[in-house]
């Protein structure tokens, strides 16, 4: 087949794979003009479709933008902080001043002080290396906080483009429909005209007859649990309500499996609790650490589920991290997967997870 590029995107244009840019169904070879599937969404329903792109990929990508004058719009899941905030972003944009916006905040426990998450979320930036201009929390699939955020990006870009860059599943493409459907009621801010970008790769929406709302591919990010997993099981730990924390009081030598996707092992301390904040979805099932080898060797995929026959087909093996809780309250973070909160003054615990999904602790989210 001869190379062809997408009159929107500039992206080349394939067939095989749809999650990847410049994808078109085979009958749509035949047209003149022709234009990816993401771009064809775009111009006709004024919907940006999520592509994926690899780490390397994007850095080289993004890179560009170190060199233009605009405004960087980062976009994390505020259930999965440690997976979704780029680090390295600051090293790739340059100089241009960078706005967090945690989506997903309909998922946090009602009783979550907004405030005080958004002073964690800048925090938590600042310790990644990452100095943010401001922190707005947003529902994306709710609505939640859209309104305010349109508001004073017209404000912060100070007519400047602006770059929306996140990693896969952050729910970017909604947040950008979402900026759209806002800004092109009675202030017009955005035309819902089709416009070529002109970056391969990057999907440029005007918001004047000078700049433009630009969208970035997600990044994927190899540590997120949602990239060993299968559509079915991916439905079951990604959350699409209100989490339910629940609290297990566990005496040293207990064992809690989080299905059989990783498992938190209590070695020595007083009694204590955890909180697990995980999809309401994923059973959770307490046992003794004496009995957890032999428990997951027998039950995986089964007591112990998700992982179903298809997601053990390509699950890592598992790995273990020891961490010593010595006061503080402190998260015990699976990426993509959930938390739990335990608070002690000696606690120690091993977190047995797939061997790519990197296990860390924080100080506590709630």
């Amino acid at each position: 087949m001869e190379t062809i590029y997408c009159q929107g995107c500039g992206a080349q244009i394939q067939t095989s794979n749809p999650d990847m840019g410049g994808y078109i169904p085979n009958s749509s070879l035949a047209k003149e003009n022709v234009l990816c599937q993401r771009c064809f969404r775009l111009k006709h329903y004024n919907e940006v479709q999520e592509v994926s792109i690899t780490d390397d990929d994007f850095l080289q990508m993004v890179s560009s933008i170190r060199n233009t004058d605009g405004l960087v719009v980062h976009v994390i899941d505020i259930f999965d902080v440690d997976g979704s905030l780029v680090k390295s972003l600051p090293r790739i944009i340059g100089d241009n001043p960078i706005v967090l916006v945690g989506n997903k905040v309909d998922l946090l426990p009602k009783s979550t002080n907004k405030r005080k998450l958004a002073q964690w979320l800048r925090s938590q930036a600042k310790e990644a290396g990452v100095t943010v201009s401001d922190v707005f929390l947003i529902s994306s699939t709710q609505g939640h906080g859209i309104k305010e955020l349109t508001h004073q990006l017209e404000d912060y870009r100070e007519n400047r483009d602006i770059y929306i860059v996140g990693t896969t599943n952050v729910g970017k493409s909604t947040f950008i429909n979402r900026l759209i459907k806002q800004t092109s009621g009675e202030n017009d801010v955005i035309t819902t005209s089709y416009f070529p970008g002109t970056t391969l790769g990057f999907i440029e929406i005007p918001l004047d007859d000078k700049t433009s709302i630009i969208d970035t591919p997600g990044i994927v990010n190899k540590q997120q649990m949602a990239h060993y997993v299968s559509d079915k099981d991916l439905k079951l730990i990604t959350p699409n309500k209100e989490i339910k924390p629940r609290v297990y009081q566990l005496n040293s030598s207990q064992t809690l499996f989080f299905g059989g996707l990783a498992r938190l092992d209590f070695i020595k301390g007083d009694r204590a609790s955890f909180v697990c904040y995980f999809s309401n979805q994923l059973p959770i099932h307490r046992t003794k650490l004496e009995n957890a080898d032999e428990l997951y060797e027998n039950h995986i995929g089964g007591l112990l589920s998700p992982p179903n026959a298809k997601t053990l087909e390509s699950l890592p093996r598992m790995t273990e991290s020891t961490f010593r809780i010595t006061g503080d309250k402190t998260d015990i973070v699976f990426p993509g997967l959930g938390w739990v909160s335990i608070e002690g003054k000696d606690v120690s615990v091993i977190a047995h997870s797939p061997k790519d999904a990197a296990i860390s602790v924080r100080k506590s989210l709630l």
